[in-house]
């Protein structure tokens, strides 16, 4: 266990969400980032499964099948695409919702940051578009959101953080 090691990653990762959504004009939320992780439920396993260089929900979903520190990150945290699922009323079927703007705002952050605390010396402006478009977050995002998402870190990768956290900063809608 890495007690130390953890509360330093996502510390110094909030801090940077921090900073970017003060660029983007929600600083309020921002301070508000991921409260969650310093929860006995999301520190605990981020505790046991740390390892620097990626998130220990990964960890712990490889050896136990699941990770309940991201269940409950997920549930309390409207950052997060996963979060806007609801049941769609002509098929029954749980579906992704689009997101409001000052969540995609604050994702946006969130991932950029990420970006930067696991790459370290290794991030470029490119890295949170690629990781984006390797994954599978795309397909079950609501397709209103995920375009969003993907137009603003296309920006990032071709315009830059300042043009970019600008641009964020006067959207109003999508």
């Amino acid at each position: 266990m890495n007690f130390i090691g953890h509360l330093k990653t996502i510390t110094k990762h909030r801090h940077k969400v921090i900073v970017h959504c003060a660029k983007c004009g929600i600083f309020w939320q921002g301070l508000r980032h991921d409260l969650s992780k310093y929860t006995p439920t999301e520190l605990r396993e981020g505790f046991r499964y740390y390892q620097g260089t990626r998130s220990p929900n990964e960890a712990a979903r490889a050896e136990k099948g699941y990770s309940e520190a991201w269940i409950h990150h997920k549930g309390r945290n409207r950052h997060h695409f996963e979060y806007w699922t609801d049941y769609n009323p002509q098929t029954k079927l749980m579906s992704p919702v689009k997101m409001p703007l000052r969540f995609v705002k604050e994702m946006f952050c969130d991932r950029v940051a990420a970006t930067k605390v696991y790459q370290g010396e290794n991030y470029n402006r490119v890295a949170a578009l690629q990781y984006f478009q390797r994954g599978n977050a795309k397909k079950a995002m609501h397709p209103e959101t995920a375009a969003l998402l993907e137009k603003l870190l296309m920006m990032l990768a071709e315009e830059g953080e300042d043009a970019t956290f600008r641009y964020i900063k006067n959207l109003k809608d999508y």
